[in-house]
């Protein structure tokens, strides 16, 4: 009975063992199956984030720019660029966010704001093709402050937040031939002008009938947006928009224009060279009596700091 007693406790004790064995078997079998699959999961992102914050020392140079500010100036400088990409299957959104901040000191004018300016962009795309989506735009552009002009040296009140702002709804095609080019098109964009600020709508600026503070234009759109990086040292970020408007003079287009090229020079400091260009026909503040429209064209040279995230 002992001998017999000890030959069942050998044999439990010989398959427990080979249990343990197999156990830790597919243990291992397990793990290495779960950090495979959690490899491919983080590789396939859907939201792809990031941006970029400078601050610079410029010179600023401005031609006919209704929104206020010194011919040529020393100023201090920053923009804060974001962007937030979303893609699954046929699905795309993409977003864009520019601020634009700048004080400018001048020994006739004294200590005063100089440049200020914000972009939104929001686009969703259904894809047809690999290369061309069916999309929805929405855009809303505007300042945060208060600009001036200076006419025969007089400072003259002329702009504000959402005076002017321009709020645009297009649907369109949008087709990307390579990964950082976007050519958006539209035969039917409605915009609104708005002049919220009850002095300037009185003068009737920015194309708003005087006492009026919105304006609804229908017309035809084209935005062309291009953002690269040409090198791990240098970023460029460009954007055209193209706006006819059906119900007033069609072929006088009005057009927006804004290039950014960013040069790292060393882990503490980058060059910045931006050019704005405007144009647009019911902005009539320009020429001998203030009553013509004109090419606005800005440009800022900058030496500062550049941060990427």
């Amino acid at each position: 009975m002992r001998k017999k007693m000890m030959l069942i406790a050998g044999l439990s004790l010989c398959l427990l063992s080979m249990a343990q064995d197999e156990t830790v078997k597919s243990l291992k079998t397990e793990s290495a199956k779960s950090v495979k699959k959690d490899l491919a999961d983080t590789s396939n992102k859907r939201w792809k984030k990031g941006g970029l914050y400078s601050l610079n020392v410029s010179q600023g140079s401005l031609s006919n720019w209704a929104a206020g500010g010194d011919n040529f100036s020393l100023s201090v400088n920053s923009l804060l660029s974001l962007f937030a990409f979303y893609k699954n299957d046929k699905h795309s959104w993409d977003n864009t966010f520019d601020f634009n901040l700048g004080y400018v000191n001048t020994t006739s004018l004294g200590s005063r704001k100089n440049d200020d300016r914000f972009d939104f962009l929001s686009k969703y795309g259904y894809a047809l093709n690999p290369k061309l989506n069916v999309s929805g735009l929405f855009n809303l552009r505007s300042q945060f402050f208060k600009g001036y002009t200076f006419p025969n040296n007089v400072k003259t009140f002329a702009s504000t937040f959402m005076a002017p702002g321009y709020i645009l709804l297009s649907p369109g095609l949008d087709y990307k031939p390579v990964k950082d080019l976007s050519i958006f098109v539209s035969p039917a964009t409605a915009r609104w002008v708005i002049v919220r600020d009850t002095a300037l709508a009185n003068k009737g600026l920015y194309g708003v009938d005087p006492g009026e503070k919105s304006k609804l234009e229908l017309g035809a759109f084209a935005t062309i947006s291009y953002m690269k990086e040409i090198s791990k040292n240098i970023t460029y970020k460009g954007r055209l928009d193209l706006f006819s408007n059906y119900r007033n003079k069609p072929q006088n287009v009005d057009l927006f224009m804004s290039n950014v090229l960013n040069v790292k020079l060393s882990k503490a400091l980058s060059a910045t060279w931006g050019v704005d260009l405007i144009y647009d026909d019911d902005v009539r503040l320009f020429g001998p009596n203030q009553r013509s429209a004109a090419l606005q064209v800005k440009s800022l040279v900058g030496l500062g700091i550049l941060v990427k995230f």
